[in-house]
């Protein structure tokens, strides 16, 4: 879907028409979707270095607005040779489409390391976000985007939605309260839990999946798509139920990604976020509730959304149904907990995973896939 955005009385094309070229890698694309959408609000473009060096510190922009992760455009030593400051540049896919022109503010050469211990708690390159983050480019260029197109994969073009669109509809909806859910992975009893917890308390549930750049081993986007619509079709209520996709890029930042996604889906409309055990984690890199103990201490005036925190989620055989450490008394030899490496691990074995851990049809989608992945 190419849909012009920001048009001016002249054309971009006559107005970028000779300036230097920036192929975007994915992550990149995919930030300058989401500046030009408005989902990444309040920033208008890739980060300065003065607004890079505050976030890195402080979690702020250097006006003191609340932003958790830079936001950058890297490119290698080479590109960066002979731009100036105040140079037009054009911003185009990997196919050669143009879809975004910047102005140049800012030419610098970021601290890495700094980087990604500030934002990743580590500078271990097996953490998938520090490992990226080492092999983009060298030299970071800073300054405001205008967005011309938004290109949008035709797989997910009947799932997105702009934060103003969705705004829009929970406003003819009627709904005052909000409550947005963020996912990488297919939805699992535990996650349907905590979603129908928050559902009790508020109008209406969001759920908002990241449909961008992942690491190799998530189940792909396009497998999820399946399974979010077998579960939504047969285990939520359609009338307090919204869906849509992120079209943005997966970073692994545990607690500081959290924030993001929290600010994300205020942008969205939200009102509340839902947020469980290790959110945004990978491996062993961030503690079990890390991400809530961040979004508690951050002031409410700040964050402008109510982050609702929940203890990670088990089927307990004793009780008879699902349940939290703070609602089960029974061991946990009672409680139906599988990793994620177990389940995909039945999965290509052709073994069903237990109906306490994942509803049947998303098993069905997902066998499916596993089994096709290892003939």
């Amino acid at each position: 879907m190419n849909t012009p955005m920001n048009v001016e009385t002249q054309r971009p094309e006559d107005i970028y028409a000779n300036c230097r070229e920036i192929v975007l890698d994915d992550v990149a694309a995919s930030d300058v979707l989401q500046i030009g959408i408005g989902a990444f609000a309040p920033l208008k473009g890739f980060l300065g270095e003065a607004d890079y060096l505050s976030v890195c510190a402080s979690m702020r922009l250097s006006n003191g607005e609340l932003w958790p992760i830079p936001v950058t455009l890297p490119v290698s030593e080479k590109i960066a040779v002979g731009l100036t400051i105040g140079e037009r540049i054009r911003l185009v896919l990997d196919d050669g489409l143009f879809v975004a022109g910047m102005v140049v503010t800012d030419v610098y050469r970021p601290d890495l390391e700094m980087e990604a211990d500030s934002v990743y708690g580590t500078t271990d390159t097996s953490h998938p976000g520090v490992k990226r983050l080492f092999e983009r480019g060298s030299v970071y260029l800073g300054g405001p985007v205008e967005v011309y197109q938004t290109i949008v994969d035709p797989e997910f073009e009947a799932y997105f939605r702009t934060p103003r669109e969705c705004r829009v509809e929970f406003q003819k909806r009627g709904w005052k309260t909000i409550v947005g859910f963020q996912t990488r992975n297919p939805i699992h009893r535990a996650h349907e839990y905590i979603q129908k917890c928050a559902l009790e308390t508020v109008d209406a549930l969001f759920i908002h999946p990241l449909v961008g750049p992942t690491k190799a081993d998530d189940v792909p986007a396009p497998v999820r798509m399946r399974a979010y619509r077998a579960i939504l079709e047969n285990y939520y209520p359609r009338e307090r139920t919204y869906f849509s996709v992120l079209m943005s890029a997966m970073r692994y930042a545990g607690p500081k990604e959290a924030v993001l996604h929290a600010l994300v889906r205020k942008n969205y409309g939200c009102t509340h976020f839902i947020v469980g055990r290790d959110h945004a984690g990978v491996g062993n890199f961030y503690g079990t509730y890390d991400a809530q103990k961040l979004l508690l201490n951050i002031p409410a005036e700040d964050l402008g959304i109510i982050p609702m925190c929940f203890d990670h989620a088990f089927y307990c055989r004793s009780c008879g149904g699902m349940a939290t450490t703070k609602t089960c008394p029974h061991p946990d030899e009672d409680h139906t907990v599988l990793s994620g490496t177990k389940v995909r691990k039945m999965l290509a074995e052709g073994i069903a995973p237990p109906p306490e851990f994942s509803r049947p049809e998303v098993v069905r989608v997902l066998m499916e896939y596993y089994q096709n992945e290892n003939q």
